[in-house]
Formats: structure tokens, C-alpha cells, sequence
């Protein structure tokens, strides 16, 4: 993952929307771009947050006014910094390859020192937790020179992401005894662990958490914010954020997924698109009569919507609930819904997957109870592919179409044969119904659904379309990966139409 300077505007911009009280800006002492960032903090308003620059103690044998990197710090123009220093005897010995007593002499230094400069100075106790383990004493000492310096708060790292939390607690809980000067928790995800050894930090005393959104970072990441942030909230209640800004969590999460470039996890707990989703008959059923049945907490508590499936596992309570969602008028108990939800788990049996592809799934719950006809009808398709020894592959896709009592009948050309086909489609449609200039395809997925027959495989295609305010998906399936794409993007145009003239 690498973020320009703008990405990190926009991110801080963002957590600070949030309200998070501290924002890591970077280090600016490593790289152009971290001080660029640091330089233009001014071109953004920040309501809630303090950003605050990275970096290590001063070198050993330097002093620490001429440390590059301590003087970086200070250029960067921030009111708080975090230093991070060493714990554990190991590290000072092995990586930093100084005595024990010049680490000492390093924390102290530096923190003071940007202290006197008159900034506050968080200090992170980088593995602290190995390092407690074997050399408590050395450890304490450490933070005890940060303290006697006057950091504002004393961070307990476990870097390597090995700690268990019950030993979290029990050295927490340790520290908490020998300093009055602020706790924090600073954990990685190695072990799976990282929210549980927070939640125990902060039950043992910690006031301060350091983390990521989405749980970002080297190795298997950092603490997850959007997962520590409500468990703190909703299930110790404590206050981590301003008072209403819990709701914005699921939509900050998402938004710097996109910014970072990285997939947002389905099964992510609170902010995940499958966090609050259903899909079993008697889970729904149940959560008909009480949310409560198979919810632990109100998905809009954080930001968040629950969601109904309907798949070869549903039962009329599904069916039920997604015609309720679509202000589709069904009768609980006519033939006809039973019908629908057999035609379901048939098409399903075949490979169709409406559980990613909800768009569809409303035009054939419209279809089968009488609510919608198609706006369009294929009389023909033609696609040609030529490729010569020169030149490279050309696609071309010819269409008719019929619309009321006229037929359309056009060609387009595309980067390849789905291209084309979009091409031709909208070029067909596009005189009668100008609308479709305003979508476009924002994902195209196709999975072949049995291996086993190679190039002869049924196929299944995902198709998500946006009109720049809404996004849906549709699915085709076929043998033949043109049909399983017309198919898709059918629903596609025929859903944008749907809701244009719903409005």
C-alpha cells in the first residue's frame, strides 16, 4: 500500500471527521513525501484531531540537538510528537548495538529535549511486552526515564505481535502500579489477537489506544480501529469518540479502503458488508419478529445496515423480507411467492448467485409478481473478433434491438467482445432512453463454476454498474461467457431504467 500526499490529506481530513484524537502523519525525518504532507496540513480544517509526527530517540553517540532526525520533527511544524524507543535489552544490544545505559540516556534526551521545544511528547515503548518478559526491570527503566522527561503518555508496544492476552493484562496491570503518568496500547495482529490484547490494556488501566483503520500495517497488520472503537463503545461502555460519531465508522472504514486502494473485507465485524447479513430461513424468520434473535448489536450504531440474502438456503421469510425492502406488495401466503423461491434455488442450483447481485434479484421478484416488463428486447446478436499476425485482436459487436414496436439496429466497436457488446447496447437504447449515457461499469468478475470441463465450463458473470450516486450489481450465467455477460448487463440497463422511472 502506498498513499501520495494527497491520499494522506484527504485520510487525515477524514479520521478527523471521525474524531479521532491523534492522527500519525508520518515520519518525517524518512522521506520528502511525510514532510510535504507535514507542510501542507494547512490546506485542510481539522475540528477534532491532533496530527502528530513519528520518530525514533536520537542516534547513539549524537547529541541530540543535531540529531536529523529528532530536527525533522521540529521542522515539520507539529505541536505533538511521538518517539519510539527501546525496551527491550535484546534490541539495544542486538539492532541498536549500544549499552543499555546510552538507550537510557537516548529516551531521556530526546524526550526532554522536544519537550523544552515545546512540544508534547508521546512515547512509544517499542516490545515492550518481550521486553518486560525478559528484562522487567531494564523495561521499567525505560519508561521511567520517558516519564521523568515528561512524556505526556507512556505507550506499551507489543511489536512483534506475540503477547497473549492474558499476559497483556497481567503486565498492564504491572505498569499501572509503578507510573502514574498515562497508559497506552500499541499492539500488533500476529497472533489474532491485537483487539483482544487492547480491550484487555484498556480494562487493566490504558486510556490511550493506537491503531489503524481496517486494521492496516506491516505483517498481518495493526489493531483494527473499526473493530476496537465499538467494542470499547458498545460493549465497555467507554467514550472514544465525540458524542454521534460512532455512526460514521462503516463509512469512514470504506472510504479509506478506496483511498488505499485495498479490498474491504466482507466478513470485517461491525464495518463489513456481511457484518449485519442473513441468509439461513429460520435466521431470518427469527429476526422477522426481533432483531435481537441474531444481532449482538443495532448495525446502525455503527454507521452500518443489516442485509437479507435469498439463495438456495432461503425460506418464504427471506423472500418476505427482501419484497419488503423492494416495496414489492407480496402475499405472505400465495402459490405464488412458494413459487418464486423454488424458481430461486433453481436458478441457484445452476450457478446464479443473487447474494452479490441484489439488482437482479429484484427484477425477477418484479417479474414473477407482475411489477415490471422489460424496457428492451435482443432480436439479435452478432459478435466478430479478428486478429492477425500483426495486428492486435479487434472486437466488434452488432445488435437489434426492440423497443415498443421498433427495432434498433446497430454496431459498436470495444477493447474486447464485452466492451463491444456494452458499446452496441447503449448505442442502440441510447435514442430512446438517454438516461443510460449516465451509467458506466465500475467491475466486471467472472468465475468459472466447474473446473472440470475446461474451456466448456458454465461461468458466472458479476457485473457492478454506477450512475455516479448509486452502485448495483448484476449476474448472468452460461456456458457461453458473452451470453452470462448479456445476461448481466441486461439487468444492468433494465434496473437503471427501473429506478429512473420509479422516481
Amino acid at each position: 500500500m502506498s498513499l501520495t500526499v494527497d491520499d494522506k490529506l484527504k485520510i487525515a481530513a477524514k479520521l478527523d471527521y471521525l474524531g479521532i484524537a491523534y492522527i500519525e502523519g508520518g515520519w518525517p525525518g524518512s522521506n520528502p513525501k511525510d514532510m510535504e504532507f507535514f507542510h501542507r496540513l494547512g490546506e485542510i480544517d481539522l475540528s477534532t484531531s491532533k496530527v502528530t509526527a513519528f520518530s525514533a530517540t536520537r542516534k547513539p553517540g549524537v547529541t541530540v540537538s543535531m540529531d536529523n532526525n529528532i530536527n525533522a520533527v521540529l521542522e515539520s511544524g507539529v505541536k505533538t510528537a511521538t518517539i519510539f524507543g527501546k525496551t527491550w535489552d535484546f534490541h539495544v544490544v542486538k539492532a541498536l548495538e549500544t549499552s543499555l545505559a546510552e538507550n537510557l540516556n537516548m529516551v531521556k534526551d530526546s524526550v526532554s529535549y522536544l519537550t523544552s521545544q515545546g512540544l508534547e511528547v508521546i512515547f512509544d515503548a517499542e516490545h515492550f511486552f518481550d521486553g518486560y518478559k525478559n528484562n522487567r526491570d531494564y523495561a521499567l527503566q525505560v519508561l521511567e526515564k520517558a516519564a521523568q522527561a515528561g512524556a505526556i503518555c507512556l505507550v506499551l508496544c507489543d511489536t512483534n505481535g506475540g503477547t497473549m492476552p492474558w499476559e497483556t493484562a497481567a503486565i498492564v496491570e504491572d505498569v499501572r502500579r509503578n507510573f502514574h503518568t498515562p497508559l497506552g496500547i500499541h499492539v500488533h495482529n500476529d497472533s489474532g489477537l491485537a483487539v483482544a490484547n487492547t480491550l484487555m490494556a484498556v480494562r487493566m488501566g490504558a486510556t490511550h489506544v493506537q491503531g489503524t483503520v481496517n486494521g492496516y500495517g506491516e505483517r498481518c497488520g495493526n489493531v483494527d480501529l473499526c473493530t476496537a472503537i465499538p467494542n470499547l463503545e458498545l460493549k465497555m461502555g467507554l467514550c472514544t469518540l465525540p458524542a454521534g460519531r460512532l455512526k460514521r465508522l462503516t463509512e469512514v472504514s470504506r472510504y479509506i479502503s478506496e483511498i488505499a486502494n485495498m479490498p474491504h473485507h466482507n466478513h470485517q465485524p461491525y464495518v463489513g458488508h456481511g457484518a449485519f447479513a442473513h441468509k439461513g430461513g429460520i435466521h431470518v424468520s427469527a429476526m422477522l419478529k426481533d432483531t435481537l434473535t441474531y444481532e449482538h448489536v443495532n448495525p446502525e450504531d455503527v454507521g452500518n445496515h443489516r442485509r437479507v440474502l435469498v439463495s438456495e438456503l432461503s425460506g418464504l421469510s427471506n423472500l418476505l423480507y427482501k419484497a419488503r425492502e423492494f416495496n414489492i406488495d407480496v402475499n405472505a401466503y400465495d402459490s405464488e411467492t412458494r413459487k418464486v423461491i423454488k424458481q430461486i434455488k433453481e436458478l441457484e442450483n445452476q450457478g446464479f448467485q443473487y447474494e452479490g447481485a441484489e439488482a437482479s434479484l429484484e427484477l425477477i421478484l418484479r417479474k414473477a409478481f407482475s411489477q415490471f416488463e422489460e424496457y428492451f428486447q435482443l432480436k439479435n446478436l452478432k459478435i466478430i473478433l479478428e486478429k492477425s499476425e500483426i495486428e492486435p485482436t479487434t472486437s466488434e459487436a452488432m445488435v437489434k434491438i426492440e423497443v415498443g414496436q421498433q427495432v434498433y439496429h446497430t454496431a459498436a466497436d470495444g477493447d474486447g467482445p464485452v466492451n463491444a457488446l456494452d458499446n452496441a447496447m447503449r448505442k442502440a437504447l441510447n435514442e430512446v432512453y438517454p438516461a443510460i449515457n449516465n451509467m458506466r461499469l465500475t467491475d466486471y468478475k467472472v468465475r468459472v463454476l466447474d473446473g472440470s470441463e475446461a474451456t466448456a465450463a458454465r461461468v458466472r458473470v458479476l457485473i457492478e454498474t454506477t450512475d455516479g450516486t448509486d452502485k448495483w450489481s448484476t449476474v448472468g450465467v452460461s456456458e457461453n461467457i458473452i451470453e452470462a455477460s448479456f445476461q448481466a448487463l441486461a439487468d444492468s440497463i433494465n434496473y437503471m431504467l427501473l429506478k429512473q422511472h420509479s422516481l
